[in-house]
């Protein structure tokens, strides 16, 4: 198996959706709680390439179904409702009517990409330049170019198994947002930073192991062990598309040197450079 194809195993199939204003309309109507009908809006705008079709998105629970729609509605500047919210025609004319309540936790978790650090900064293809620092989007390195004992057995991936309620969406999403901010950098040190998975794919390969009975973190272990053995002895493209971000609005910091831009079906990695 290349190095490609195993990077990719650990995502869950993902359906794309594209509907036309009949279809988008079609699917309101059918929808039954304010999270359905977000579906329907966020489908029907062009941003629910990651998300499973209307008939798995309505098999999964209010709070899994918030967290699916999180990341894609955030981009749209759609707030997604607390799970249970009726979607009936009066509830969504009120929402839609009714002065937002200010977010405060979300931020936490997710700054938008045109506050703060990303405020002055410019996309310009393949670099984001910001005030005194740049961010060179990562490729995948040849093993000359590695730290010493980065393809090692003792250099871990390193994610703690979940043991909380997947039911609980604020623990399921404090979890995969911290074992995503670990997960990035590493595959950058191992030289992979063009064969990351979207935080969308995470999620799904997350809920798809655990759904299996296999403990998400041993076998992200695992797939880490069988990159490392694979990049040592095969040779890897640097990059499997020409594709970049279309705008910064795709973008968000995992830590102080690295942001990763996502439209749900594409990942890119730019890490930090000196001037």
């Amino acid at each position: 198996m290349t190095i490609r194809r195993l990077a990719l195993a650990v995502m869950g199939a993902c359906v794309g959706s594209a509907f036309a204003a009949s279809a988008h309309d079609a699917c309101v109507e059918d929808a039954k709680t304010e999270l359905e009908a977000l579906y329907c809006t966020v489908v029907s705008e062009g941003q629910g390439a990651g998300l499973p079709s209307p008939t798995d998105f309505k098999r999964n629970d209010p709070q899994v179904q918030a967290l699916l729609l999180r990341r894609p509605a955030g981009r749209l500047g759609l707030e997604v409702p607390q799970p249970g919210t009726s979607a009936t025609a009066d509830s969504r004319t009120q929402s839609e009517q009714a002065d937002p309540e200010p977010e405060v936790a979300e931020p936490e978790d997710n700054p938008p990409a045109d506050s703060g650090q990303l405020a002055d900064c410019r996309l310009e293809g393949q670099r984001i330049s910001c005030p005194g620092r740049r961010f060179e989007l990562a490729i995948n390195q040849s093993n000359n170019k590695l730290a010493n004992g980065v393809l090692e057995p003792d250099n871990r991936l390193g994610l703690s198994s979940f043991e909380g309620n997947r039911n609980d969406e604020e623990a399921v999403r404090r979890y995969l947002s911290d074992a995503y901010d670990r997960y990035i950098p590493k595959m950058v040190n191992i030289g992979l930073g063009a064969n990351t998975m979207s935080f969308t794919a995470f999620h799904n390969a997350f809920h798809t192991m655990e759904d299996g009975g296999v403990d998400f973190a041993r076998r992200m272990e695992r797939t880490f062990t069988l990159l490392k053995q694979d990049k040592k002895h095969l040779a890897v493209k640097s990059r499997y598309h020409d594709e970049v971000p279309d705008d910064l609005s795709l973008c968000t910091f995992i830590n102080r040197d690295i942001l990763v831009c996502d439209n749900v079906g594409t990942n890119w990695v730019y890490v930090s450079r000196s001037r």
